[in-house]
């Protein structure tokens, strides 16, 4: 007869739990890897309008038709924006392309040359030195090829977003049960546990805050600019350059960067120059500068910290990252905190020994 299983010591056993463990979160963590995106925002959103949620769930008092709701609302406040600054940036780069492409020609820098006489040296020089031909298809195919692989990641954008709301409505219904089920796997004590997740939750408001905030300004200034120089449509330019600015590694600069270029090739040079410096020192710099304090304040962090987090998590992260690196800063703050909080209990009960 087979002899029985004699299982391990207590101590190999939590080594061999261990490393099964580490192994099965690692994987875990490459399998999760394709949807850390749709992760973030999805969490990001839930965070935001569970407040709302709640209030409708008090209102229909169905939970799922109440998270439908919820999750629709959230659709038209998300996708309407996106729509408009994809068209937007698509007739961008169509424009620009069209507008280089005439701005190159012989007759242009001509025409340029007469009206700004001190541009007339440089003008000259270039003409003689490049070919416009070859200058134009230099400058217009990147263009191209970007247009292309901004309709491709459109596309993948759009799949993104699928996922992303599937996994809010989840979020939203079951948002209790995950909180529990977080809970019960942590190693912090209940009040700990909440300390965190209050700390999180006030990430994620001041962020978006923050964002927000911030974008509404840039997109003020840069219309202020676009009625101050007489630009057509300078309260949707406005709107438009808002919109943008939410998108981390794009902003404003792209509607005020060619309306610089359009001024220029028409011989306006103090109001093309005008507009850049304000892009590039007022408009830009609000960005840098305005919105590490405006998250710092909510979250009590200084501005160095605050800055580090926001860009730090922008370049490891992606555009994500303007949400995750605040959490991860914020998160490992309230940790270290509560790592401190138990170390002076401890010795608070050994002097009291």
């Amino acid at each position: 007869m087979a002899s029985e299983h004699t299982p391990l010591p207590r101590y190999y056993a939590m080594i061999a739990l261990t490393a099964a463990l580490i192994l099965g979160l690692v994987l875990c963590s490459l399998i999760a890897l394709p949807f850390l995106s749709s992760i973030v925002w999805s969490i990001t959103l839930a965070v935001l309008f569970y407040p709302l949620e709640r209030r409708i769930v008090e209102l229909v008092k169905l939970p799922g038709l109440a998270t439908s709701i919820t999750v629709a609302i959230v659709a038209c406040i998300v996708v309407v924006p996106i729509a408009l600054i994809s068209s937007t940036l698509i007739n961008q780069v169509v424009e620009s392309g069209n507008l280089l492409s005439s701005a190159m020609t012989p007759a242009t820098w001509t025409r340029l040359a007469q009206h700004s006489p001190a541009l007339a040296p440089i003008i000259r020089w270039l003409t003689e030195h490049f070919d416009l031909n070859q200058l134009i298809q230099a400058i217009t195919s990147p263009l191209g090829t970007w247009s292309a692989g901004l309709l491709q990641g459109s596309i993948s954008s759009i799949l993104s977003l699928l996922v992303t709301f599937y996994f809010l409505f989840y979020l939203l219904r079951d948002h209790d049960r995950a909180l529990v089920a977080v809970e019960r796997i942590s190693t912090l004590a209940p009040g700990e546990f909440r300390m965190l997740v209050d700390r999180i939750n006030s990430t994620v408001f001041a962020s978006v805050y923050g964002t927000i905030v911030v974008a509404a300004l840039q997109g003020f200034l840069g219309g202020l600019m676009f009625w101050w120089l007489d630009l057509p449509s300078p309260l949707f330019w406005g709107v438009v350059m808002g919109l943008l600015a939410v998108i981390p590694f794009l902003g404003a600069f792209v509607i005020w960067a060619p309306a610089a270029f359009v001024l220029a090739m028409q011989g306006q040079i103090l109001s093309a120059t005008l507009l850049t410096l304000w892009g590039m020192i007022v408009v830009g710099l609000v960005d840098n500068v305005l919105y590490p304090v405006l998250v710092g304040r909510k979250l009590a962090l200084h501005s160095m910290p605050s800055f580090i987090a926001i860009i730090g998590g922008l370049l490891l992260f992606g555009p994500y990252g303007v949400v995750l690196g605040p959490i991860i800063v914020a998160g490992t703050q309230t940790l270290l905190e509560i790592w401190r909080d138990r170390i002076d209990l401890q010795n608070n009960q050994a002097h009291r020994l």
